[in-house]
């Protein structure tokens, strides 16, 4: 069973992934913020253990045990979130650091029963898949809003980043997933979009908002 500073790394790199990234040492120490010979040692205890191939200027990868470890610590990650929003009442944007610490517990029973109690969920609060009791993840062919043309109807489906200063933003907006929103006009200058709800309230999203909402056209 990994440490939880192992349980860290593994989670990163299995991010890391996810998300198409080419995961350095590099890469890897700025995700955990850490210095490159402090995630450069870690990953070399990780690779004894079976967990990484790691070849020098290689990008690092997951082995399948160590895959499955990863993908396992994200599901109880985003199950905790799911409960602590959906069954206590937390807001979005307060589940991440408790779920950090929730994700470390080792009880399968706990969070099986989190699963149950949710209805078997397949998303987070934001909108990220919650992986499988095997580590089986699925990918959503969600889209960036950046790339939405004008006049298109959109739903928001999810985040591609769920900073807390960003979902507090939303927050302030009243813009939560499932929320149908319609692209009035595109700044050629900045690529800031201007969107309207539908109750028919209407503001500018800066690019960098944009790029952060994943949609799917309607």
């Amino acid at each position: 069973m990994p440490t939880q500073i192992k349980e860290n790394y593994l989670k990163a790199i299995f991010f890391l992934s996810q998300k198409n990234v080419e995961v350095s040492i590099t890469e890897l120490s700025n995700q955990i913020n850490v210095s490159k010979p402090t995630a450069n040692n870690m990953v070399n205890k990780m690779e004894k253990k079976g967990w990484v191939i790691y070849k020098k200027y290689k990008p690092l990868q997951l082995t399948s045990k160590g895959e499955r470890i990863g993908a396992l610590i994200v599901r109880k990650h985003r199950l905790a979130e799911m409960f602590l929003s959906e069954v206590m009442g937390f807001g979005w944007e307060e589940v991440h650091d408790i779920a950090e610490e929730m994700e470390h517990l080792n009880s399968e029973i706990l969070f099986d029963r989190m699963d149950e109690i949710l209805g078997f969920p397949t998303k987070d609060p934001h909108g990220s898949p919650i992986p499988d009791k095997n580590g089986k993840i699925s990918k959503s062919n969600y889209i960036n809003l950046t790339s939405i043309r004008e006049g298109e109807k959109i739903v928001l489906c999810a985040l591609a980043n769920s900073s807390k200063e960003l979902l507090l933003f939303l927050n302030k907006k009243k813009i939560t997933l499932g929320a149908q929103l319609l692209v009035q006009h595109i700044e050629s200058f900045d690529k800031s979009i201007q969107v309207c709800l539908q109750d028919d309230s209407q503001f500018v999203l800066t690019f960098d908002v944009c790029k952060c909402l994943l949609v799917r056209r309607m």
